[in-house]
């Protein structure tokens, strides 16, 4: 079980800017203009602070917040503020990945921009990147100061793992060494001993820095939410947990462990799209066809096949098991969702065949087809990180003092959540790109990946 978990893992680990052209997105290394206040009038409203439509409203945008919301006929929209029709169309939260990655610094400068821009085109105005690299706070605080086109970060530092960490004294020192630097959170990943990763816990409880990612196998899920562990990402360690791994699910050990998560605190970060594809349940015809592999350098597109490939071909892969232990990650996710535990939306994009904000799609297709309305789906992309990150910032509600991260759609998402990509334009920290210039400035992207 182990090892099968670890190869897994390194499955998923994608080396971030591998090269190859990506294209620019016309996005400048130099201080934002001021932009215009924005109006959008006459639109039905989806503020997500509950499940409802406010119909016939004006949002009323100034720099980077929402200044008002009302009926277009009590909303005023002063002289020179940039108008967008809203008639037929629904303005919702912009989306946040919870677990994303951002390109190292090394990383050629079009490819970082282009991935920053995937996830914007998609209405992703927030992205929590999950493993940071020496030299990326630069590129947090010039993306968070609008210097470039790009969602608002929040990053983890480089990883706890077992490659990083060789005893508790050098966890904790690394500990403390991010705090200094003013990482916004601590990234686990595989490999940690207990000892080494609570000395890791204990050190960052005391300093005040979160921490997030996978269950390392000797650490172990119960152990993990004991110590505090604040996010675990991509379900992980539920499957071991339950013995659920290719057999029957216990449901009343499901029961407990949900009631053990709620009691801890701890928040899910589900990823459930990718993880199907990494069990090597997923169609490589089916991976194939995404048509946002166009944005992709080929390379890496190749990269992807050929692992996949690889995957399904592997005698020890027993698809009736696999398919299994995906039933399972829907129905423990679901258990923990119904039994009051948050849940935050991340894809794990960039990765094998999640395309930075495209990847979305796939998983609220994903997590819908787990028993999750098109409400709930949302509320884990928008309120319910904004709740997560209540303490460095108001975000996730069409409500006046929230920033100004908005979708404009052309269709009730909460009815279909196909209408999220049928987008009229994305705003971004006030910033609007109408749906025709975000067009363009994608296929500036695809072409340059073709040169």
């Amino acid at each position: 079980m182990r090892q099968k978990f670890f190869q897994l893992c390194a499955a998923a680990l994608l080396l971030l800017g591998c090269g190859g052209p990506a294209g620019s997105t016309g996005a400048k290394s130099q201080p934002k203009a001021q932009e215009p206040e924005v109006a959008f009038v006459n639109v039905n409203v989806v503020p997500l602070d509950s499940e409802r439509v406010l119909a016939g409203q004006t949002v009323l945008v100034r720099g980077d917040r929402i200044v008002e919301v009302g009926p277009a006929s009590k909303v005023k929209v002063p002289a020179g503020a940039l108008r967008v029709d809203g008639r037929g169309k629904y303005l919702m939260p912009g989306l946040a990945e919870m677990h994303g990655h951002i390109p190292p610094p090394q990383a050629p400068k079009e490819f970082t921009e282009a991935v920053l821009f995937m996830y914007v085109a998609n209405g992703v105005t927030t992205v929590r990147g999950m493993l940071g690299a020496p030299g990326q706070l630069e590129l947090r605080e010039r993306a968070n100061r609008g210097e470039l086109l790009s969602p608002t970060l929040y990053l983890a530092g480089p990883s706890f793992n077992g490659n990083s960490v060789s005893s508790p004294e050098q966890a904790a020192e690394m500990v403390r060494q991010q705090k200094r630097e003013g990482w916004d959170l601590l990234k686990v990943h595989p490999g940690l001993t207990r000892d080494e990763y609570d000395a890791m816990a204990r050190t960052a409880n005391g300093v005040g820095i979160r921490f997030a990612g996978h269950v390392p196998a000797e650490v172990g899920l119960a152990h993990a939410l004991e110590m505090g562990q604040e996010t675990i990402d991509h379900v992980d360690g539920y499957v071991e947990h339950l013995g659920a791994d290719g057999a029957p699910l216990d449901e009343a050990k499901l029961a407990e462990v949900v009631r053990l998560t709620k009691k801890s605190g701890a928040w899910i970060v589900p990823t459930m799209a990718l993880w199907e594809t990494l069990l090597g349940i997923t169609p490589v015809e089916k991976l194939l066809g995404y048509p946002e592999l166009k944005y992709m350098p080929a390379q890496q597109v190749a990269a992807w096949e050929k692992a996949h490939r690889a995957r399904q071909a592997n005698p020890q892969l027993d698809r009736r098991k696999a398919e299994l232990t995906a039933a399972n990650r829907k129905r423990i996710l679901k258990a923990l969702y119904d039994g009051g535990v948050p849940v935050i939306f991340g894809t794990d994009a960039p990765q094998q065949f999640s395309v930075p904000g495209f990847s979305v799609h796939h998983e609220m297709a994903v997590m819908r087809d787990a028993g999750f309305t098109p409400y709930q789906i949302l509320l884990t992309a928008t309120r319910n990180a904004g709740e997560y990150h209540k303490n460095k910032a108001r975000f996730g509600t069409v409500t006046a003092g929230s920033r100004a991260d908005l979708i404009l759609v052309n269709g009730d998402p909460l009815k279909d959540l196909a209408n999220v990509a049928r987008r009229a334009g994305v705003l971004v920290r006030g910033r609007w790109l109408a749906e025709e210039e975000i067009q363009k400035r994608l296929a500036g992207i695809a072409a340059a990946g073709k040169s």
